[in-house]
């Protein structure tokens, strides 16, 4: 069920805008149509294939628009509304759009936050939200021109919490937030730079589970579930 249409349409466009940035910095090119994005070719890791932008879209239509022949096909179903299932989809995860109004005050963070202010430091950044697996660069430099801000937090000169904020037109989209110590301090600190780069934009995500919760604590509102389905047939 749909808490917000007007945040979560809003949400799901975001993620969407997002998702299509990060396929151009790898040389795919994805298409928006009436109810949704898609790439005809195999995106990157741990990006859909589709991000659905209205609960209205036919899932056979979407479905004809992917490669399902190669492994991996997934479909980002941003209103939790889709069948996929009877196409060989299967759910991968279940989460919530989120929306924080903007001007909101943050909470207590550990840290101060501060955007990324080279490519060189992408890797490093990449590594630390890889839990301390290697950069495979996954994360472009074409993406620090293409409305996104890589955001970090160091202790001892070290990377230790981040997130990225991609800017849209009425929204700033929050995503991939990591940190090696309290989530909570993180949200807070990440938060504030957000309202310090964009006083006037509202923040949307989508979280799950306890990372969930803690974004609830520090002012989030969900608006509406998604569900995030992998072709295995």
């Amino acid at each position: 069920m749909i808490i917000d249409a007007k945040w979560a349409g809003a949400a799901a466009r975001n993620n969407a805008e997002w998702c299509d940035a990060v396929c151009r910095a790898h040389g795919l090119q994805g298409e928006f149509g009436s109810g949704a994005w898609s790439s005809p070719h195999r995106t990157p890791p741990l990006y859909p294939d589709a991000v659905t932008l209205t609960p209205e879209v036919s899932a056979a239509a979407l479905v004809a628009l992917l490669d399902t022949a190669s492994p991996g096909c997934s479909v980002k179903d941003s209103f939790a509304c889709l069948d996929l299932e009877p196409m060989g989809f299967e759910v991968l995860f279940e989460a919530q759009w989120i929306h924080r109004e903007a001007g909101g005050t943050p909470g207590v963070a550990d840290l101060d936050w501060e955007p990324l202010k080279s490519a060189e430091s992408l890797p490093a950044w990449e590594t630390a939200w890889n839990d301390g697996e290697e950069s495979t660069g996954l994360f472009r430099p074409e993406l620090l021109s293409d409305g996104t801000t890589f955001l970090a937090a160091r202790s001892e000169g070290r990377i230790v919490a981040g997130a990225i904020a991609s800017r849209g037109a009425s929204v700033v989209g929050v995503s991939n937030l990591f940190t090696s110590a309290d989530e909570e301090s993180a949200w807070a600190g990440c938060l504030a730079e957000v309202a310090r780069l964009w006083p006037d934009l509202p923040v949307v995500g989508y979280e799950s589970g306890e990372s969930l919760d803690s974004a609830v604590r520090q002012g989030f509102t969900p608006i509406g579930p998604l569900r995030v389905w992998l072709h295995t047939g």
